[in-house]
């Protein structure tokens, strides 16, 4: 793991700047996909932006509430680029929450601007499992591979790189359908529908996972739900669309 990049005697905390190269990156194809859609892409940059922002100030704050007797005492740890000081769950939604009240405000379409959205969604899956990566959060479950790395006293499942792995392949899966949508909504639907699959499926191999009442890991039941809900919305729009 590498989650310090030393320059002279500047010490730079890997896992934040890959998530702020993720942001940067997220809002740029944000904006190219809201064009190529014929939509406002300013509007659109702009809601992305706010929900991003929002969603990352939220799971920092969030995080702090667990933990409020150390960052009373280290305030300024409020402003850290370590990553693993987020809420993932509030962060995301609190920026959703965000984006709703914003995109309802300027009457942005929902199902085009969902679309416009999708490549963000793809490309800080990305950037969280680089950040997982050079930190040595979201780590695997102990087992003895050709491929097992040692990480914690351990050897144990690469299941960072499985997470980057399967954000890429998603990412790849959303740039050949790009322009090729049956209906709208479709390309966005499509994203989160594998990322949460793949969820269900990486969880497995993780070792910190957390496990809730009858054995079941937390972000498994989640995943599920999200999947479901997705496929629903995707047959429910095609229908609309199908003669």
């Amino acid at each position: 793991m590498f989650p310090i990049l030393q320059i002279g005697l500047l010490a730079i905390q890997v896992p934040g700047l890959a998530l702020l190269i993720g942001v940067w990156l997220g809002l740029s194809l944000t904006e190219k996909e809201s064009a190529r859609l014929q939509m406002d892409a300013e509007a659109v940059y702009r809601l992305a932006f706010v929900g991003l922002i929002s969603g990352l100030i939220g799971a920092r704050l969030a995080y702090a509430a667990r933990y409020l007797s150390s960052y009373v005492a280290d305030p300024l740890g409020l402003f850290s680029l370590n990553a693993a000081t987020l809420a993932p769950g509030e962060g995301m939604l609190i920026g959703l929450a965000a984006a709703v009240i914003y995109g309802a405000r300027h009457k942005l379409r929902l199902r085009t601007t969902l679309d416009a959205l999708a490549p963000a969604f793809a490309v800080m899956a990305v950037a969280v499992a680089l950040a997982h990566l050079s930190s040595g959060d979201a780590f695997g479950a102990a087992a003895r591979l050709p491929w097992s790395i040692y990480l914690w006293d351990e050897y144990r499942h690469p299941s960072q790189v499985y997470e980057l792995i399967a954000a890429l392949g998603v990412l790849g899966v959303w740039w050949r359908q790009r322009g090729r949508s049956p209906f709208g909504g479709f390309s966005s639907l499509l994203v989160v529908a594998l990322s949460a699959a793949a969820r269900v499926f990486l969880e497995a191999f993780r070792g910190d996972s957390l496990v809730i009442a009858g054995g079941w890991r937390a972000a498994q039941v989640g995943g599920i739900a999200v999947l479901a809900v997705c496929l629903g919305l995707m047959n429910r729009w095609n229908q609309e669309v199908t003669p």
